[in-house]
């Protein structure tokens, strides 16, 4: 078995292939990620298998690209696989080593020319499916007389999850059946009988120069019964992949309206900042204008310092209250992402970023508050200012009254 020539840990994503805009989990956790060389064919190719499935199987090219989309993701298309992988891994360091290795060994396809040939079984031993890309086929030789081959499109063996079992299974069937055809005989097979070819517009026919021995019909049976299998296997895969994109737009759309509420959220805030710093504006030329007519009575600065006072507990009793609301959006996001966990994990930690730039957002409203208070406070200390003086003013007019009263009354 051929050793990996790098290795990383990696949550895989594949493009949704319908929207082309949001990316779909392609494993519950962090995979292997590796690369290998096919010295048979020259070859070089990332893969990555979880359990039985293979999540990536992409062959490099000297013209594929690797872009960094973030400090942890990266993403390349594979047009011969027509998808986009993404990786997510859980450092930057680990994506830069990636990137090298992928630019490493983009450089080494340059300089290596494939042969294109494909290893076929010999006359004596079993047909066994190769997998490779989706531009590669399969090539199932036939045993003895027979020269012919049967060519299957490989992208039926890349949705098989269980092939190596039904292989098995097969096999088994295969030696019963040729245990009990040599007990009854030889059976001769028409000579000008065409075979099957999946995947292909076409028929291929077999060239007999004579009759058949038994095992090359009992191979021929073993292989359209693989086939019809893998077919099967293959529809009943897809049912299932439909059910879980099912799932995963069903989650989708409900994290797409916790986000917007968030968003319509945060223009409420933005637009009650907005109105307490116009608010503040009219107050500090309300207090120019007493400054500039010290006639007035600054029973109207009171008033208004009362309701500027409502308005910051009103405003506070809003924050409060906008508080527990993100705190009540982000259970209704922990329990999306305990139930779904394996679906759209990836979808949960876009909307905890959001989250989190909402509660910076929050945090900076705060504090703009925090200011507008202080500000409001020191004005407030201007006004009792202005009011002791006023008193003070008047106390010192009253004495004066009384004075000039008991003058005009002696006199």
């Amino acid at each position: 078995m051929e050793q990996p020539i790098f290795s990383c840990k990696a949550h895989v994503f594949h493009i949704d292939p319908k929207t082309k805009r949001s990316w779909i989990s392609a494993s519950t956790n962090a995979v292997s990620v590796s690369f290998f060389y096919d010295s048979s064919r020259g070859l070089y190719r990332i893969i990555s298998v979880e359990a039985t499935k293979a999540v990536i199987n992409s062959t490099i090219t000297p013209n594929m690209t690797f872009t960094k989309t973030s400090q942890k993701f990266g993403q390349w298309s594979d047009v011969r696989a027509n998808t986009v992988y993404g990786l997510g891994f859980s450092s930057e360091a680990e994506l830069n080593k990636f990137i090298e290795k992928f630019h490493e060994v983009k450089e080494a396809t340059r300089a290596t020319k494939p042969n294109g040939t494909t290893p076929t079984t010999s006359a004596s031993a079993s047909p066994v499916a190769t997998r490779s890309n989706a531009n590669d086929n399969i090539v199932l030789s036939t045993p003895q007389g027979t020269q012919s081959s049967t060519v299957v499109n490989s992208d039926i063996y890349h949705q098989n999850q269980n092939e190596v079992t039904n292989s098995n299974i097969l096999k088994s069937q295969l030696v019963a059946h040729q245990r009990s055809q040599s007990l009854s005989g030889l059976q001769q097979q028409p000579q000008d009988s065409p075979k099957k070819v999946i995947g292909a517009a076409e028929k291929i026919p077999t060239q007999l120069t004579s009759n058949p021995p038994l095992t090359g019909e009992a191979q021929l049976k073993y292989e359209n019964d693989r086939l019809k299998l893998a077919l099967a296997q293959s529809s009943a895969n897809a049912k299932k992949w439909e059910i879980e994109l099912s799932t995963l737009k069903s989650n989708n759309a409900r994290l797409t309206s916790a986000l917007q509420e968030s968003t319509a959220n945060v223009e409420e805030w933005k637009r009650q900042l907005h109105s307490f710093k116009e608010e503040n504006s009219r107050l500090k030329f309300s207090l120019i204008e007493y400054e500039a007519g010290r006639g007035n009575c600054d029973f109207n600065a009171l008033a208004e310092l009362r309701n500027l006072k409502t308005r910051i507990e009103e405003l506070e009793t809003d924050l409060r209250e906008r508080d527990d609301e993100v705190k009540n959006l982000k259970d209704q996001i922990n329990i999306l992402e305990t139930s779904n966990q394996e679906e759209d994990s990836e979808l949960l930690k876009n909307l905890q970023i959001d989250n989190d730039a909402l509660k910076k957002t929050l945090d900076k409203v705060q504090s703009q508050l925090d200011t507008s208070l202080d500000a409001q406070e020191q004005q407030r200390k201007v006004l009792d200012s202005i009011n002791r003086q006023f008193g003070d003013t008047l106390l010192s007019m009253t004495q004066l009254h009384n004075e000039l009263t008991a003058v005009l009354k002696t006199t």
